[in-house]
């Protein structure tokens, strides 16, 4: 029977955060009913709030989730009612020429819920990311659900992130710039998926890490999180001083965790000959980037940008929650507060001022059938 139950929609571009009661249908084959547990308030949202992503509202937003199993539709083989899942909007098809082609994690047409969760009065909401865990229960594709096993319920709240803004940076280093075991790695942005990304190149083995912000507090969070060294933008020029911490020649790679065409230049003329650069922070439609070609040329190396981290979560979710187990991965760091469901607009509010890493709602099984 289809359930009423409580979630976060926006209605309108730039219209407030506001509880609703939506309904979330039985699910069909290839769809799996989830508890939420836990899910970030990821900028992502916010992007939906204000039109950024689309049009299609309204909105139901949230998609940093964990939640438990609840319901399961004909042929679901790959989890059962019961388990405790990370949520991912990397459900892939195996179908495209990406995934014939052996890159999955370029996958053109990943699978979401086939149906759609409603207002009460039958309005048809698009859920962020074809998640939409803002919501005591939703609907997604079976794909969409990872396995984890032996975490504690108090880690919920830090294994969540993993579902987008964390695996977004550390796959930025590891899979997309594919740090080497004592390179250097430069990251532009200390905010959530920068300091990720910080974490990503210690644990691939980079030996020297520069974390570059205007924000004091976040570089000192960084260097907690494993920067060797940290530049304040506002103080001094960012390239010169990369270059100065990697013996004048600038970084192996640098991750632009910003995605500004400022940053993305300071990117670009602070790596090495030769060197990379990964852009990972989303970038404005609006804006453009103009390089001179020659230099494009002449510096050689690669430019690329990360998709999600160019993760598979069947395979990079469950790796970093065995590195998060054994005391490799402080994930907990970046829950700075938990909040409930109807603080996600105040949550907007403090991500805005700089003052999170990451504020996760945290949700009761008070669901209503």
């Amino acid at each position: 029977m289809p359930q009423t139950v409580n979630a976060v929609v926006v209605k309108e571009k730039d219209g407030p955060a506001v509880l609703e009661q939506i309904i979330v249908p039985d699910p069909i084959a290839g769809e799996v009913v989830v508890d939420v547990l836990t899910c970030g308030v990821c900028q992502t949202d916010q992007h939906y709030q204000q039109g950024e992503v689309g049009d299609n509202f309204p909105y139901l937003l949230g998609h940093e989730a964990t939640g438990r199993v609840s319901e399961i539709g004909e042929g679901v083989t790959n989890v059962k009612v019961g388990d405790t899942v990370i949520l991912n909007w990397r459900a892939v098809c195996g179908e495209c020429r990406a995934c014939r082609k052996g890159e999955p994690k370029y996958c053109f047409d990943t699978h979401n819920a086939q149906q759609q969760m409603t207002l009460t009065d039958g309005t048809p909401l698009e859920a962020a990311l074809g998640i939409g865990a803002f919501a005591e229960k939703t609907l997604v594709a079976a794909g969409q659900c990872t396995l984890i096993e032996d975490v504690p319920a108090e880690s919920n709240a830090a294994v969540g992130l993993l579902g987008c803004g964390i695996m977004a940076g550390i796959g930025a280093a590891i899979n997309t710039g594919e740090v080497k075991r004592g390179e250097s790695v430069a990251v532009i942005g200390a905010g959530g998926v920068g300091t990720a990304a910080v974490l990503g190149a210690k644990l691939a083995g980079a030996t020297t890490i520069i974390a570059v912000d205007l924000d004091e507090r976040k570089l000192t969070k960084a260097s907690e999180l494993g920067a060797t060294h940290t530049i304040n933008s506002k103080e001094s020029d960012a390239v010169e001083s990369i270059r100065e911490l990697t013996g004048g020649f600038g970084a192996d790679l640098v991750i632009d965790a910003v995605g500004r065409p400022e940053t993305y230049k300071q990117a670009f003329y602070a790596r090495d000959l030769a060197g990379r650069v990964v852009l990972v922070g989303v970038p404005d439609p609006s804006h453009t980037l103009e390089l001179p070609l020659a230099d494009v040329f002449g510096r050689g190396g690669s430019l690329k940008s990360s998709w999600y981290g160019d993760c598979l979560p069947s395979r990079d979710f469950p790796m970093l929650v065995s590195h998060y187990r054994n005391g490799n991965l402080d994930l907990d760091a970046f829950v700075t507060e938990r909040v409930s469901l109807d603080q996600v607009q105040e949550a907007f509010d403090t991500m805005n001022r700089g003052e999170v890493l990451r504020s996760v709602v945290e949700l009761q099984s008070s669901t209503q059938n």
